[in-house]
C-alpha cells in the first residue's frame, strides 16, 4: 500500500506498528480523541499508553490508519478484523476515528476511511461496521457521506442498538 498525498498536503498511510513515529502518533492520537467530549472526556490510562501499540501489533486482526500534515499527526483510525456468519466472511469493524480538532472539516477522516476500505477489500471483508454517538452530528454526516447507514435486516423489526458490558 502507498502513502498517498492530497493537495491539501495531507497524507493517508497504514501505521507500521513498528515504526516509533507511528506508535508515537497513534498513542497522541487517541490520547487526544479519549479527552474529547465524543471519546468520553477522559485521557488513555497510563497502562494504554504503555502497551497500546505492543498489544495491537500482536493481534493480526487489528490495523491502524494514520493522517500526516506534512510531519504532523492529525488523524487515526483503529480497526478490528471480526467475521459475519450470516456472510462467511471477515468484516472489519471501525473502533476509533480521531481526526485533531484544528484539521476538522478538511476531509481527513474521509481520506482515512477510503483507506480503511482498501484494506478491507484486501483481506476478503464483506462490510465495515462502526458506532457512533447520535450528538456528534459531523462524524454522522461523514459516515453518511461515505455510505455507512443505520444497520437493519427487516424494517418491521428496527434499526440495531449497541450495547455494552463492562467486565471488570
Amino acid at each position: 500500500m502507498t502513502e498517498s498525498a492530497t493537495p491539501s498536503s495531507v497524507s493517508v498511510c497504514r501505521a507500521d506498528y513498528a515504526n516509533p513515529v507511528h506508535a508515537r502518533a497513534l498513542v497522541q492520537l487517541l490520547d487526544s480523541y479519549a479527552q474529547d467530549p465524543a471519546g468520553g472526556g477522559k485521557p488513555l490510562g497510563d497502562f494504554a499508553k504503555t502497551h497500546l501499540v505492543r498489544e495491537l501489533a500482536a493481534r493480526p486482526q487489528a490495523f491502524s490508519v494514520l493522517a500526516f500534515d506534512g510531519d504532523q499527526a492529525v488523524g487515526l483510525i483503529n480497526c478490528i478484523e471480526g467475521f459475519s456468519t450470516f456472510a462467511c466472511r471477515p468484516l472489519v469493524n471501525i473502533h476509533d476515528v480521531a481526526v485533531l480538532p484544528g484539521h476538522r472539516g478538511q476531509r481527513i477522516g474521509e481520506k482515512m476511511l477510503a483507506l480503511v476500505d482498501e484494506i478491507a477489500r484486501e483481506r476478503g471483508a464483506c462490510k465495515l461496521t462502526l458506532e457512533v454517538l447520535q450528538g456528534n452530528a459531523g462524524a454522522v454526516k461523514l459516515y453518511e457521506r461515505v455510505g455507512f447507514a443505520g444497520y437493519q435486516l427487516d424494517p418491521a423489526m428496527g434499526q440495531a442498538k449497541f450495547f455494552q458490558k463492562w467486565l471488570e
